[in-house]
């Protein structure tokens, strides 16, 4: 198993700890505008809404030099992190049913993790394709078995799997931006609140 620095760790525990506050994007518009999805699937949309806007809004907020930067060789660099996120959303849509789209290859996203612009455009479209195939399942195959990350499971089962998978590489994300001064953009919205509140 792998061992990650303490910096990750922490990262890792601050994610998986704290509540997760709903998506600061434009998602209300989207979720009037479709129909209602209840039960485990609804569930999982939401926690995948709130990976979504955290890994797209820290991978913005990353300078474009940042992209290659890794904390010790034979690990992921912080590009590499992302490109793995979004081939990781193609190859879940994948086992669920939903195929790529064509011209999808998710080597060649990992092959360009060190161009911020080409990998962000891919993190978001993979995060709107996962979206889709989950939206394509019915409520009634959600107990099919499945073959997930090496494990047998089932399609619900799939989905404890994946956000388990975001949270673990989202606080390696979070570690990394903190190792290079970057504070992620949520908490540095929460402290110019906290800083603008009067004083007792």
């Amino acid at each position: 198993m792998c061992r990650f620095p303490s910096a990750i760790l922490l990262a890792l525990c601050a994610v998986m700890l704290f509540p997760h506050p709903a998506p600061t994007q434009d998602k209300a518009a989207t979720a009037a505008a479709a129909p209602a999805v209840t039960g485990a699937r609804g569930e999982f949309l939401a926690e995948l809404a709130f990976y979504e806007q955290r890994y797209t809004r820290l991978a913005e907020a990353i300078p474009a030099e940042k992209y290659s930067w890794r904390p010790a060789e034979g690990v992921r660099s912080i590009g590499e992190v992302y490109a793995h996120i979004a081939a990781a959303n193609y190859g879940v849509a994948r086992a669920l049913g939903t195929p790529p789209p064509a011209g999808i290859d998710p080597k060649a996203i990992n092959a360009a993790a060190a161009d911020k612009a080409k990998t962000v455009q891919a993190l978001k479209d993979s995060f709107t394709h996962f979206r889709g195939a989950i939206l394509a399942i019915k409520d009634a195959d959600l107990n099919n078995p499945l073959k997930l990350f090496g494990q047998d499971t089932t399609v619900r089962g799939a989905f404890f799997l994946v956000s388990g998978h975001d949270g673990e590489h989202l606080g390696q994300s979070i570690a990394y931006a903190r190792q290079n001064g970057i504070v992620p953009p949520w908490t540095e919205e929460r402290q110019k609140q906290e800083a603008a509140k009067p004083k007792p």
